[in-house]
């Protein structure tokens, strides 16, 4: 992952509703959730989900497939690995490092 595809997940987040929608998804692990269950448990209302669901999705952070007749979105649990990697990847490499 380069600095600005995780500068663009990292801003996707940025958002107190994409964050609830994202942690959410999360929360409801592999099977995912329809769009309508995720509004019942966050209470953002359609068409304001709708954006937030496009938001999440074009930086690659949530899933959407078709089943049927509904749309289950789900967390791209491999994509928030690679952003959690990013941050971490250099932990502590300066520690003891005298400037």
């Amino acid at each position: 992952m380069n600095a600005i595809e995780a500068a663009q997940g990292f801003s996707a987040m940025g958002s107190e509703s994409r964050l609830e929608v994202l942690q959410t998804l999360v929360r409801a692990g592999e099977a995912g959730l329809r769009v309508g269950d995720i509004q019942e448990r966050t209470g953002i209302t359609a068409s304001t989900l709708a954006h937030h669901l496009k938001f999440l999705s074009a930086a690659n952070l949530i899933v959407q497939r078709k089943q049927g007749r509904v749309i289950m979105s789900t967390a791209n649990f491999a994509h928030l690995n690679l952003l959690a990697s990013f941050i971490l990847e250099k932990c502590c490499s300066e520690q003891g490092v005298q400037p």
